[in-house]
């Protein structure tokens, strides 16, 4: 059974873990973020190259794309 920890001695634990935090520089955070969009953009190309190849030969297999 876990202790029980008053509402006060809460929010000081969590201040002091808050403290142990190391937050990104802002530098860090940019490149991250372009990062994150140009995987998006990637994964965006490939489902839409993935999608047109699946069509191209299901309209062949159906006898569509005639």
């Amino acid at each position: 059974m876990m202790a029980k920890t008053s509402p006060v001695e809460f929010i000081q634990q969590v201040g002091k873990e808050a403290s142990k935090v190391t937050w990104p520089t802002r530098r860090e955070t940019l490149i991250t973020t372009a990062m994150v969009f140009v995987m998006v953009i990637i994964a965006a190309i490939f489902f839409v190259a993935a999608d047109q190849v699946i069509r191209f030969a299901v309209s062949l297999i159906i006898g569509i794309g005639r």
